[in-house]
Parts: structure tokens; sequence; C-alpha cells
């Protein structure tokens, strides 16, 4: 089985006549800013770690235009279950750089209170469910959530992202059938990057992709070009009417990659070539929608340097904001796992405490 790929955006900026999805300036506007910021802040956090002043880090490059553009096709009251490399998707729902960069550095001032890596971002205000290292274990919670939403007759969906090595998890058949026979409003994002850190999608499947699956669990799919802006916001606005007449999950496969290493414990020039990469570079999701705005006149080379300066400060400000905020306390590490603290959980605290 062979399927489509959607695109319309093409690496010059121009938008095919095909395209009958209508996004307004604004929110192309936003999403390119947002992309930008995700791709600075990614850049500026591998340093910090190769500095010493983080323990970890992982990057979006390249895959910025799958986490913005599908967040700006969703609703504020749809629940997000991202993986690590979809930190564009709080950005684009009000997370701030500071908040993210707390959490970075694991502090006091992380939602989290450092009980998780870096780039493990969430925020319960702004439903967006904090990442998890195991790889596939969100998409049955994506399908237990979307399930109980129905049965309470929400309007709203849940979106779950993951790389295409999380679909060799028995994590992904479970959720799919799950949501797929009880017909749950669950979108199922999965970027196709081309690589489960070092393995290759041509040993991960033998099918065309990983787009055959959904169909094979009987739900609704699509393949879109996942470094395309219009493509896949088209693509995931119809994926959540879809959900919410109550025709069940759709599986999106967003065909991208990753112009990065896997994280910063990983050196991809071990297993593939500097002349792969640099054809994905012209394929870039940030480069072929700010050609877009060009050619409308919407964005210049003057506003793209205002944009990078202010950045700039603002990280470089909350970067020396986090590096003076006070680590969590003891206390925190026995804090929320239980209702009330055991005698046992006390009496470690105090060993710790002492030791200290």
């Amino acid at each position: 089985m062979t399927l489509p790929t959607i695109s319309y955006l093409n690496e010059e900026g121009d938008l095919s006549p095909s395209c009958k999805h209508s996004i307004s300036d604004e929110v192309l506007l936003k999403g390119y800013l947002t992309m930008v910021l995700t791709r600075t802040i990614d850049d500026r956090m591998i340093i910090l770690q190769r500095q010493g002043a983080i323990t970890f880090s992982l990057s979006s490059l390249g895959e910025e235009g799958c986490s913005v553009a599908s967040a700006a096709a969703l609703e504020p009251q749809d629940w997000m279950y991202p993986q690590y490399r979809e930190v564009g998707v709080a950005f684009w729902r009000g997370f701030t750089p500071q908040q993210y960069i707390h959490q970075m550095f694991g502090n006091a001032e992380d939602l989290i209170l450092g009980r998780q890596m870096p780039s493990h971002f969430g925020s319960r205000k702004l439903n967006v469910v904090t990442v998890s290292s195991p790889i596939a274990t969100k998409i049955p919670h994506t399908a237990g959530c979307a399930y109980a939403m129905k049965l309470q007759k929400e309007n709203a969906v849940a979106i779950c992202y993951f790389g295409d090595g999380a679909t060799s998890e028995g994590d992904f058949h479970v959720g799919l059938n799950f949501a797929a026979v009880r017909k749950a409003p669950a979108i199922f994002f999965c970027r196709n990057n081309g690589y489960a850190i070092s393995t290759p999608t041509s040993r991960q499947f033998a099918t065309d992709g990983i787009a055959p699956e959904g169909v094979g669990h009987g739900i609704k799919t699509y393949r879109v070009d996942g470094n395309d802006f219009f493509a896949i916001h088209e693509v995931v606005t119809e994926a959540r009417k879809s959900c919410l007449q109550g025709e069940g999950p759709v599986f999106i496969e967003a065909m991208t990659y990753r112009m990065g290493a896997h994280s910063t414990s990983d050196d991809p020039s071990c297993y593939r070539s500097d002349a792969e990469v640099e054809k994905w570079k012209k394929k870039c999701p940030i480069l072929r929608l700010r050609r877009y705005l060009e050619k409308k006149k919407l964005w210049d080379q003057e506003k793209e340097k205002k944009l990078l300066e202010e950045i700039k400060v603002e990280v470089e400000e909350a970067i020396s904001v986090a590096k003076k905020t006070q680590k969590p306390s003891l206390e925190t590490l026995f804090q929320d796992v239980y209702f009330e603290v055991s005698p046992k959980l006390q009496e470690q605290l105090e060993e710790l405490e002492r030791g200290r």
C-alpha cells in the first residue's frame, strides 16, 4: 500500500494553487515566530550542555513545523501529549522561554521541581502533559484521555506526538486499536524523521512508511509533508473536525527529517552522511515559510534581524535568572507521591538531611 504525501508549499516558498486551505496572516506570523524561537532556544541549550551548565538536551532542528503548525490548528481545550521534540506546541500555547529554561536547569522554579530530565516540559495550565522518557507510553494515555472526553461529551480532542521508532513498541498498536474500537477523538501524530536514534526507517518496518499501519487499524490516515506549514495545518484541522463529528481517531504520518543529533549524547556522523543532511536543509520548514511570508510582503530582513535580537536578549536574561535560582529543596523529593508522607519516607528524608 502506497499513500500520497500531501504538500503545498515548495522549497522556494511558493504555495500550490491546489491548496484551498486558508490560514490568517496573524497565525502564519505567529507560527513563524514560534518556530524561530524554538530553534534558537534549542541551539542555546545545546551550548549550555556542552559548557556543563545543564546535563542534557534534545533538539527539534528541522522538525519545528510538525509541532507548531499542528498546535496552531488545535484549540486550547484540546489535550496535548508531546514527546521531547515538541516544545514548539508549548511555546505556541504560551509557555515562556523562562519557564522552559527553568525546566532545563531543574531548579526550584521548574514546574516539576527537577523531578524530570531536561527537555521534559509540561504545563497543566496549558493542557500539555509532561514529557515522559519511555517511548510510546503516551499513545495509550492519549487514547484513554480521548475516550474519557467522549464519555463526558466534551468538545475537545487529544493529540499524541511520537517518532517513527515508537511504532515498533507494543503501546503503539494497543493505543491505536483501543481508540479505533471506541471511536475516541484522538489524533496520533507520527514524526517520521528518518531515524530512531541511529536506526533508519528502512530497518524498522517493511511497509511503505508508517501510514499503512494506521489504515490497518481501521483509522482514517493521512501522510503529509512534515515541513510544510500549510499542509500540516490543513490535515490537523480536518482531523480535529473528523474526531469531533464522532468518526473516530485519525492517524497522521508527517514526513520530516531530524537535522540535528538525536540528543547531546549522540553523534549522527556515525550512521549518516553530511550529504544527506545538506539535502534536507533545503526543505527546512522555517526557511520555506519565511520565503512565503517575504513574497507576501509580510516579512523582510529588517524584521528578521529585530526578531533574532529580541529572542537573544530574552533567552540570555532567562538563562541568567535560571542560573541564580536555587535548586528544589530535599522535601520536594517526597511530595506528590502519596497523599501523606509515610513514616518510611519521613525516615529516609531525615537520613538524607543528616547526610547533607
